[in-house]
Formats: structure tokens, sequence, C-alpha cells
């Protein structure tokens, strides 16, 4: 039996993070995820692709 199950990936999501959000984050959170019909960590990580346009280069 293999150690590893699951489906492989292109992209395995290795590292976890917890934040605290304050009620106005978290709303406009919860109606992103209902409107794209996505998971509150797939909206959180288009929000940080989102941020790659102001890193000083």
């Amino acid at each position: 039996m293999s150690p590893r199950t699951g489906r492989p990936t292109d992209n395995p999501k290795g590292q976890s993070i917890h934040i605290r959000l304050d009620s106005k984050s978290e709303k406009i959170l919860e109606q992103y995820t209902e409107q794209e019909q996505v998971s509150r960590a797939e909206a959180i990580r288009r929000g940080i692709e989102k941020l790659e346009d102001d890193i000083k280069k």
C-alpha cells in the first residue's frame, strides 16, 4: 500500500496559515465565496495573487 493517498496534483499546497479577520473582512470574504462559488481558501489565494502587482521589482 502506498504511503501517499489522494489525487496527485501539479500544485501541492503544503503551507498552512491562520489569520483573524475583523467583521468587515469576513463579510467581504463570505460574499465573494458565495458569488464565485469557491472555497474560502481559494478566495484567499486569489486575493494574494492580486497583491503580486503591488510588489516593487
